[in-house]
């Protein structure tokens, strides 16, 4: 399942789901548009996680849950608690990352 946030509400949908790995991305960045198809192939292989894109420009209590300082960055959550984040434009590191929750 693959959501983007329209609202800066990232942590109900934490609280909603077991598994969570978010892309933090701008608009204005480039290596967040390459990674974005990639993201989208993961959350379309791994049913059982919820794949959530978030603007980390427009949604700052978000970007908090990770203490997000590089774009892009992801991040995974397990049972409401934050478990690990990678800032990255290599699919091989962000494969290796959904792995870890999958």
């Amino acid at each position: 399942m693959l959501q983007e946030l329209s609202q800066d509400n990232l942590s109900e949908i934490i609280s909603e789901n077991q598994k969570v790995i978010v892309q933090y991305s701008a608009t204005w960045c480039g290596n967040c548009r390459i990674m974005k198809p990639k993201f989208k192939k993961l959350s379309s292989e791994n049913e059982n996680v919820a794949f959530v894109l978030a603007d980390a420009e427009n949604f700052p209590e978000s970007r908090k849950l990770a203490d997000v300082s590089n774009l892009p960055t992801f991040a995974t959550f397990v049972d409401g608690k934050f478990v690990n984040q990678t800032q990255t434009n290599k699919f091989d590191v962000l494969k290796d990352l959904v792995n870890e929750v999958v």
